[in-house]
């Protein structure tokens, strides 16, 4: 049997040691990495975004799409090739009506006439044909224009037609020199179209380019928009030169009169 007096006693344990006075206060946690900085706390700023740029010059405006402006809808998917078998029949058909007027030699009074022979003879005999062998007739439907639709084509019209009226009035008097010009400009090149090509011809064109150029546009707008700008610099330009040389000295019409 072990003596007690040989038992070993266990170590007290460590005594902290007392900081020195003016030292600073020992932590038990570990010290924050020095590496760490608000800069690198802070979450990242978010990137540019590319998308969105200055987009300069716009023939149609900031944000305006040619659909938009051609009206949206159906007459707008047309025009943009969007319901090709529609825009197929049109340009079709008005290559039909041109070829027959002026490569055939065709008179707008002899071909309704022969259109309407055609259409009344063929209807006739099925008819007739019909009641022969003991069968029902044709069920033709009846055709007729609704009020509604006339009422909007005519105000429509109308609203064109005054609002046209208006702006000649206003050119005449002499309020607004660019717009006079432009017309000048828009009626002297339309004098010079119609002595290359009869009216016709000038309607078949019209057509042709109401069905092209706005697809071509809706395709290659950053181009287009970008040669504008420079003519439209170009043209701002040689406006103020005129401006200040020859069109300053010209008498205005009276001034505008604002209804109260």
């Amino acid at each position: 049997m072990a003596d007690p007096a040989e038992e070993t006693v266990a170590a007290p344990p460590p005594t902290p040691a007392v900081p020195a006075e003016g030292a600073p206060p020992l932590s038990a946690e570990p010290p924050a990495s020095t590496d760490a900085s608000p800069e690198k706390a802070a979450p990242p700023a978010p990137a540019p975004d590319t998308t969105v740029r200055s987009r300069g010059f716009r023939l149609l405006g900031e944000d305006t799409s040619v659909h938009k402006v051609l009206g949206g809808g159906k007459t707008a998917d047309v025009l943009l090739w969007k319901d090709k078998k529609t825009t197929a029949v049109v340009i079709g058909g008005t290559t039909v009506i041109w070829v027959l007027f002026e490569v055939l030699d065709y008179h707008l009074l002899t071909l309704l006439s022969h259109v309407m022979i055609g259409v009344l003879a063929i209807l006739f005999v099925w008819s007739k044909a019909m009641t022969f062998i003991k069968k029902s007739p044709p069920d033709i439907p009846v055709v007729e224009i609704p009020e509604d639709l006339a009422l909007n084509v005519s105000r429509a019209l109308r609203n064109d037609v005054n609002r046209s009226l208006h702006l000649l009035r206003e050119i005449a008097m002499g309020h607004d020199l660019k717009k006079f010009l432009g017309v000048i400009a828009g009626l002297w090149v339309l004098s010079e179209v119609g002595s290359c090509c009869d009216f016709l011809t000038l309607i078949y064109i019209a057509v042709l380019m109401i069905h092209t150029v706005p697809i071509l546009y809706d395709k290659y707008q950053d181009k287009v928009d970008h040669f504008a700008g420079k003519a439209h610099t170009e043209a701002c330009k040689h406006y103020q030169v005129l401006d200040q040389k020859v069109l300053s000295k010209i008498p205005r019409g009276p001034a505008k009169t604002k209804k109260t």
